[in-house]
């Protein structure tokens, strides 16, 4: 029984078999070798049109700039997947071979053998059918143009007349560029995120890099209009630019352009220039303004996107802090007012501290966020030091070299809302050797000079009239959290109300420290700072300075101790500073010079401006400054005279601003030898109660002079001119600004025509006076000049309290750079030396009183109706604000920008 029961089972498989190729399944296994063979055979078919279909179709892609069809794609896609599919069967075919017997119609795996001989035999149905549906006439057509490019947008909260403006100039066919720059984080990303359905533009939005921004541009708009493909990145630039060009020359297309660094070349990307022809725009981003200018060279296309005023500033923090937050107490909407004000209207800074506030819910926690803000230390604020700052920062990581980013470092050492004079900046840099070495204080200062101008070209300083810079306090905040992060460790307190002295953990690592406008009146502490470089202690209460306190600076080289009224005696231990370079003393009571300064033997830069109660200076401690270049001493109460003899004796003595208070010590001055080599930047004539009449050659004979400023000549009446002489000297030429202030007996200023190049002219409480040019003192050949170049570079004209003035000149003048004209308290000025084609083109303004510009008498009715939009009627609190002295007004007003008044 159990061998017949062991045969039975022997012969089942066998009996299985022959029961399955009985079945319709078995001629899948039968038909396994044919069909593989016939697969191996077809697939080759679609192997070689896929391959010339894709050569058909990288032509029409990169030679002819078109796309290809979806039909194409979509056989392309599958003919991909078969193939694979097919070879993949190929590959795994041996092995189902290896179970074939009996001549190929049975298997030692049935099961295994039906399922792959299955899968053979689809896969060559479909492969016959693939090779059937690829014959195509086309392959490729020419791509569509999307008409918008979709970007989130962000709140335009006090953007809405700079986008009136964008709008404008899309719709006036002349402009084809328009820039838009200004101050980062101030909104100009924000003015591009522009939809509208009327406008019939392709708008394309590129951004540039400060890396390979042609490449990164040209990528970016060939993704926007469909060349983007396998081939575009391994073409060249031309390639690309071409194929750019091919597409949108066709095409009415509007470029927008986000953050550009420098001069871009579009018809390197391969844009297409906007013409009124094409109709095309191109709208650029920019923080520089002179890329701006090179961009577009007309300014009138040229938008400023400029920090918020105050109500908008407010209403954009609300809507990031939350009416919600502002509601949680009485004082913290007063509160948030301040906070707002410390972001000086900047969007960025509004929306990042606005957040970073949001969850602030008591008035101690806004009150320390003031705090914070006015001393500069913003970055404590969540995102303010990871979101905030380094996106400023990109403005300046693009700085030209590192002596540019340390001169703008330098710069955060002024308080806040700050005016700048420029030449104190630029001599500070130069005495801390931040500038090239130049052989003349001339050369450097024209460094110096164009550093800032690079500075306010890319946005990081505000030029605030001629004479003065000012930086946006978050711009500061900015910096001296860069100083924080670098080697460069600056200890900043400004207006903070300090009393004493303050502390600080590693005096050791401070390498410049500001305590500008504080309250401290005694220094009497010992600081030891060897790496101290800088050191600011104007506008404070100075009474007393400690012998030893400068014991411990042997590196200190600029010492700024000016604006200290209560300061009457410097320490002889002032003469530590060996290293020192730049004293400025002005602006204090001190009434002598300790002899110990001999000791600063490096010392350049010597300030004594306005020290009045200075009477005496040892004799030959001026002469033993050897590297002297500069010596300020205008209202110094030593007398200038007395120093005249030693500044013969130094070498290096270059720039000098002096007073003279006699007609006799003017013409002293004037016999030495080394006077007519100085730089005379400002001469004060003062007093002359010697004289009742001044020879214009005296003053002719003050070398590169360039202010001049009368004050309290009670007794001068006449300004004598010699033309042939004075025309032949030619001094007056580097004549910028001429100030006359409580001069009563003079009736004219006509010696002012030898005066082609002034910028500012101040008149102030000169009774007497009754006309600025008197025209019978001018004889023929100076009356020609008078007209032809009087006051051709004028800007700034400021008139007040002169009773008696009739006329500033008789004839109209074309004033081609004037921008503002101050008249007050000059009831008999009736007329005014302008015509319709005075000052044409520029934005004059005309301030004044209403009263005596409803009586102004004009030449005719076209010369009314031009000026009429000029006035600009006197603001009330101007005339009682007080001042220190009437100099101070005057540098004041010098530094005024048109429509401040």
């Amino acid at each position: 029984m159990g061998n017949i029961f062991s045969i039975s089972l022997s012969l089942d498989p066998i009996i299985t078999r022959f029961s399955d190729c009985a079945t319709g399944r078995a001629s899948y296994i039968c038909n396994l070798e044919d069909n593989l063979h016939a697969l191996q055979a077809e697939v080759a078919g679609p192997k070689e049109l896929r391959s010339d279909l894709m050569s058909r179709v990288r032509i029409a892609e990169d030679e002819q700039q078109l796309k290809r069809l979806n039909q194409v794609e979509g056989w392309l896609s599958r003919a991909e997947t078969l193939i694979n599919d097919a070879d993949q069967l190929i590959v795994q075919s041996p092995q189902h071979v290896e179970n074939l017997c009996m001549g190929g119609c049975c298997s030692t795996h049935p099961r295994s053998s039906i399922k792959f001989g299955k899968k053979i035999a689809k896969k060559l149905q479909e492969v016959k059918d693939q090779k059937e549906n690829g014959d195509f006439s086309e392959v490729a057509s020419k791509p569509p143009l999307p008409p918008a490019t979709e970007r989130p947008s962000q709140p335009t909260v006090g953007l809405e007349s700079n986008f009136n403006k964008v709008w404008s100039c899309l719709q006036t066919e002349q402009v084809g560029i328009i820039g838009i720059y200004g101050l980062g984080g101030v909104g100009k990303t924000t003015l591009l995120n522009f939809h509208d359905t009327t406008h019939d533009y392709h708008v394309i939005w590129a951004v540039a890099s400060q890396d390979r921004p042609i490449e990164r541009v040209q990528d970016q708009i060939a993704e926007r209009i469909g060349l983007s493909n396998e081939g575009w990145k391994s073409k060249s630039l031309d390639e690309k630019a071409e194929g750019i060009f091919k597409v949108l020359c066709k095409r009415k297309f509007a470029l927008l352009l986000d953050d550009i660094w420098e001069w871009f070349d579009l018809t390197r990307v391969g844009v297409p220039l906007p013409t009124q022809e094409n109709g095309s725009k191109v709208i650029f981003t920019t923080r520089r303004l002179d890329v701006c200018c090179q961009m577009q060279p007309n300014m009138d296309n040229n938008i400023r996107v400029q920090c918020l005023p105050p109500g908008e500033a407010f209403k954009l923090f609300e809507e990031k802090v939350g009416s919600e937050t502002l509601q949680m107490h009485p004082d913290i909407c007063k509160l948030a007012e301040a906070v707002v004000e410390e972001c000086a209207g900047l969007p960025l800074a509004l929306i990042t501290i606005g957040r970073a506030m949001a969850s602030k819910k008591t008035p101690h926690e806004w009150k320390y966020a003031i705090e914070v803000l006015r001393q500069s230390t913003a970055s404590v604020f969540p995102g303010v030091g990871k979101e905030m700052f380094p996106k400023l920062k990109f403005s300046y990581d693009y700085l030209t070299s590192e002596r540019v980013k340390s001169c703008f470092l330098y710069c955060s050492l002024y308080p806040e809302d700050y005016s700048i004079p420029k030449e104190e900046l630029v001599d500070c840099w130069i005495g801390e050797g931040l500038l090239d070495k130049h052989t003349n204080l001339s050369s450097a200062r024209n460094q110096g000079l164009f550093i800032i101008g690079s500075l306010i070209y890319v946005g990081l300083l505000e030029k605030e009239g001629n004479l003065f810079v000012k930086m946006h306090n978050v711009i500061r905040d900015m910096t001296l959290w860069i100083a924080g992060e670098s080697e460069k460790k600056f200890f900043v307190k400004s207006g903070v109300q300090l009393k004493e002295q303050p502390k600080a953990k590693k005096w050791e690592e401070v390498t410049r420290m500001l305590l500008m406008e504080n309250q401290i009146e005694n220094l009497t502490e010992i600081l030891e700072c060897p790496n101290l470089q800088t050191l600011f202690l104007r506008s404070n209460h100075l009474k007393v300075i400690i012998n030893d306190f400068f014991n411990f600076m042997p590196m200190l080289r600029v010492l700024d101790l000016s604006r200290n009224m209560n300061l009457e005696e410097l320490p002889v231990g002032i003469a530590k500073l060996v290293s020192l370079e730049h004293l400025n003393l002005s602006r204090t009571r001190i009434k002598k010079l300790p002899v110990e300064l001999k000791a600063l033997a490096k010392l350049k830069y010597l300030k004594l401006e306005k020290t009045s109660r200075l009477s005496m200076i040892p004799q030959q401690l001026i002469s033993s400054f050897s590297k002297l270049q500069v010596l300020k001493m205008v209202g110094c109460g030593y007398r200038c005279s007395l120093v005249l003899e030693e500044m013969e004796h130094l070498k290096y003595l270059n720039v000098v601003t002096i007073t003279f208070r006699s007609a006799s010590e003017l013409e002293k001055a004037s016999r030495f030898n080394k006077f007519l080599s100085f730089t005379f930047e400002y001469v004060s004539l003062e007093d002359f109660m010697d004289s009742r009449s001044l020879n214009m050659l005296a003053l002719a004979n003050v070398p590169h002079l360039q202010s001049l400023s009368f004050s309290f000549c009670m007794y001068l009446e006449e300004v004598k001119i010699e033309s042939n002489i004075i025309e032949g000297v030619g001094r007056f030429h580097s004549l910028q600004f001429v100030s006359l202030c409580y001069c009563t007996r003079l009736k004219d200023v006509s010696w002012i025509i030898f005066a082609p190049n002034l910028l500012g002219l101040f008149i102030i409480s000169c009774q007497g006076l009754e006309e600025i040019i008197d025209e019978e003192k001018l004889d023929e050949v100076t009356k020609s000049k008078a007209d032809g170049n009087l006051f051709s570079k004028l800007e700034v004209f400021y008139l007040k309290d002169l009773p008696e003035m009739k006329t500033i000149y008789r004839h109209a003048l074309p004033f081609p750079q004037l921008e503002e004209i101050k008249i007050l308290e000059c009831p008999v000025l009736k007329k005014l030396p302008l015509n319709s084609n005075s000052a044409k083109g520029q934005r004059l303004v005309i301030g004044g009183e209403e009263g005596w510009w409803k009586d102004v008498e004009w030449e005719d009715e076209s010369t009314r109706v031009a000026f009429l939009p000029s006035f600009k009627p006197e603001v009330e609190w101007w005339k009682d604000v007080e001042w220190e002295d009437e100099s101070s007004r005057i540098a004041f007003l010098s530094s005024f920008k048109p429509g401040l008044f």
